[in-house]
This record gives C-alpha cells, sequence and structure tokens, in this order.
C-alpha cells in the first residue's frame, strides 16, 4: 500500500498542533502551583487559545490562501514553533495567556488549508477519509504527545514541556518541505463574495453545530485532571494513563467519524452526538472508580471526536465556493466551542457546584447540538424540495 506523503505530513503538523493544544488539559494544576494561581485562573490559558484560533482562522486564511498552499502551511507553523518558545519562556500567567494567543494563530488556517490540499490529493469519494487522516496526527497526539508532555511537566516542568513542543513545530517545517506537492496554487480571494457564502444559514447552522459540539466535549475535557484527582484520587501515573485512554478513544472516534461520514453525513452526526450525550451524563456516575473512570474516558473520548470530520465535511459542502475560508473558520468553530466549554467549567466550579455538574453541562450542550442539526437537516430538506421544483418548472 501506497504512502500518500502530502497527507502524512499534515498529520505531521496536526501532531504538532495536537500536542499544543490539549497538553495545557493536563498542565493545569503544574502551571496554577508552579505561578501561585488557581486551577479555573489557569484555565484563561484554554481560553485564550481558542480565541485566538477563531480570530486568526479567518484572517490568516484570507491572507495566505492567495498563495501556495505549501508555503502557507511553512509560514504557519513558523508561528507555531516561535509561540511555543514564548510560552516556555513566560514569567506569569499574562505573558504566558498572550504567548498562546500568538500560538493560536496558526492553528485555524494551518487546518482550512490543510483540509483543502488533503481533499485535492485523494479521489472524491475519499475526501471525509483523506481530511480524518489529517485530523489523525491530532488524535495520536492525545495518545502519545499530550501524556508524554504531561509526564515531562510533572518530571522536569511545563516550561520544559514548551520547549520540547516547539521542536515539533521545526520538525513539522521540514516534513512540509519535503512532502507537500508544488504544483498547488493559490486562488485570488473576493472578500466579500466569500463571506456572503458564509453568511448562508447552512453554512452558518453547520458552524453552530461544531461550536456546540466542541463545547461539549471542552466542558469535560478541560477539567479531566482535576475531575480524575477528585473522583478516583488520581496519582500522575493515573492521569498519565487516563490521558492515554482518551488519546486512543480520540483517534478511533477520528477513524469511525471519517468512515461513517463518507456513507452518511447525517444519520452519522445524530448518532455520534447522542452518543456524546450520553456518554457524559454516565461519566460521573461510573468514574468513581479507576476501572469505571477508564471505560467512561474511553466511550466519551470517540463519540467526542467522531463528530469532527463529519461536520468538517458538512461545512465544506453548504460553502462551495469558499471552502479554504470555511474550513478555517470551522476549525475556529471547534476552538471558540473550546473556550466556551472551559468558560461553562470555570462557572461551575466558580460557583461552588461539583466537577459531576461540569459533566452533565456538557450533556445539555450536547443535546443542543442536536436540536441544531435538526434544525439544519428540515431547511436542507426544504431547500432541495424547491429546487427540485424549479427544476420542474424550468
Amino acid at each position: 500500500m501506497k504512502i500518500n506523503t502530502a497527507l502524512l505530513a499534515l498529520a505531521v503538523g496536526a501532531f504538532a498542533i495536537g500536542v499544543t493544544e490539549f497538553s495545557p488539559m493536563g498542565m493545569l494544576p503544574y502551571i496554577a502551583d508552579n505561578l501561585d494561581v488557581s486551577i479555573p485562573s489557569v484555565g484563561a490559558i484554554v481560553i485564550i487559545y481558542a480565541l485566538g484560533v477563531m480570530i486568526g482562522a479567518p484572517v490568516m486564511t484570507l491572507i495566505l490562501v492567495k498563495y501556495r498552499p505549501k508555503y502557507a502551511l511553512i509560514f504557519l507553523m513558523s508561528i507555531f514553533a516561535v509561540g511555543n518558545l514564548l510560552s516556555a519562556m513566560s514569567p506569569d500567567l499574562v505573558t504566558l495567556s498572550l504567548s498562546r494567543f500568538v500560538t493560536s494563530l496558526n492553528h485555524g488556517a494551518f487546518f482550512g488549508i490543510g483540509a483543502i490540499v488533503a481533499a485535492s490529493v485523494v479521489p472524491p469519494s475519499k475526501q471525509a477519509s483523506a481530511i480524518a487522516a489529517m485530523f489523525m496526527g491530532l488524535t495520536i497526539a492525545s495518545i502519545g504527545g499530550v501524556p508524554l508532555i504531561t509526564k515531562l511537566t510533572q518530571v522536569i516542568g511545563w516550561r520544559q514541556a514548551f520547549y520540547l513542543i516547539s521542536v515539533l513545530g521545526f520538525v513539522t517545517i521540514i516534513s512540509l518541505v519535503l512532502a507537500l506537492p508544488k504544483h498547488l496554487t493559490g486562488k485570488s480571494v473576493d472578500v466579500r463574495e466569500e463571506l456572503r457564502i458564509l453568511r448562508k444559514p447552512q453554512v452558518m447552522l453547520g458552524m453552530l453545530s461544531t461550536v456546540l459540539g466542541a463545547s461539549a466535549m471542552f466542558t469535560l475535557y478541560t477539567y479531566v485532571t482535576p475531575m480524575l484527582m477528585v473522583f478516583i484520587n488520581a496519582s500522575d501515573q493515573m492521569v498519565t494513563l487516563m490521558l492515554m485512554i482518551i488519546g486512543i478513544g480520540l483517534t478511533v472516534g477520528n477513524y469511525l467519524g471519517g468512515l461513517f461520514a463518507d456513507k452518511s453525513l447525517y444519520g452519522s452526526l445524530f448518532a455520534f452526538f447522542a452518543m456524546l450525550a450520553l456518554s457524559m451524563a454516565i461519566f460521573p456516575i461510573i468514574g468513581t472508580t479507576p476501572i469505571g473512570a477508564g471505560i467512561g474516558l474511553a466511550f466519551w473520548s470517540i463519540f467526542s471526536f467522531s463528530i469532527v470530520p463529519p461536520l468538517q465535511i458538512l461545512v465544506m459542502k453548504a460553502a462551495t465556493g469558499a471552502q479554504a475560508l470555511a474550513s478555517s473558520v470551522n476549525i475556529g468553530a471547534f476552538n471558540l466551542g473550546n473556550a466556551i466549554g472551559a468558560m461553562i467549567g470555570a462557572s461551575v466550579l466558580a460557583n461552588g457546584f461539583s466537577y459531576a455538574m461540569v459533566s452533565y453541562m456538557g450533556t445539555v450542550v450536547a443535546l443542543l447540538g442536536i436540536f441544531v442539526l435538526w434544525i439544519k437537516v428540515r431547511q436542507h430538506s426544504k431547500q432541495a424540495a424547491l429546487q427540485q421544483v424549479a427544476c420542474l418548472s424550468d
């Protein structure tokens, strides 16, 4: 079987981005202790990163989409490497938050432009699987990268961990130089027209579904380390093991999402959202023992990421004519959900509620995602019926 080196290079970049995005979930207690601030306060670095992705996604895409994708992606990973170096050298929480903002500016545009590259190097029937292959790097980061960074944080400190993440950025740059095709060109951008396409109800509803899915996921994920410490009195070793289980689940979910999206886009989304809601509803009940917590997190993580490839395809199909911008903005939408989820969890804890309530709030958000999908399906059906009537009239 021939390896698609372009997809492999994109997956390497996704791996690096996944490590820098998800590692703070395992770092929060240690950064808080080192900087002498509270855990909800350190949650700000998750929120700032997510907001930076949301802001940077459309801006960086509109600036870079006119250039060859290969050079645009290399430039974006240069921002990644510098941002993580700044994070490692940050003397306080404010500086660390600003450094995370700088790092985040590459994120949405990398996945947005990368998704277009991934879809262009495979047959049309394999586009969802190709995008899932790129995102596989993101989920593999959760299996090996995030637990490793968490362990390094425990042993040698969070600053050294950020230095290592920066090295991953330079490795990605080398991979992109060697593997990405040179013949792919940029495109001229009619900003007004592309923004008009993004304002279409079908596109907006797709992105809202992404926001809600990510919000549900990160309501729990942001606080999973302190949650485990409370639920099962987890040691450092136990936390690392649980993060590995989550990583495996995210990878399995990513694969299943791409597989089933190629067969039934809406059917897979409804099923995965429903299971995501259920998994968060039962986690506080079964997660009071190490075995129960491991099983609960495995199922939760599978369904958390199974929604990502189909949602990306959903938005790209609805935004014909502005797919690069729509793809990157949808990544921004995912990270807006990241920020919202982190804020929901912080609000729950700041108001004196338990970590169990954090998980239950994620369930509510996932159910809202199902409702928005239902609205989108109804609207899509009405549009298809109107188009059919128009064709018959002609």
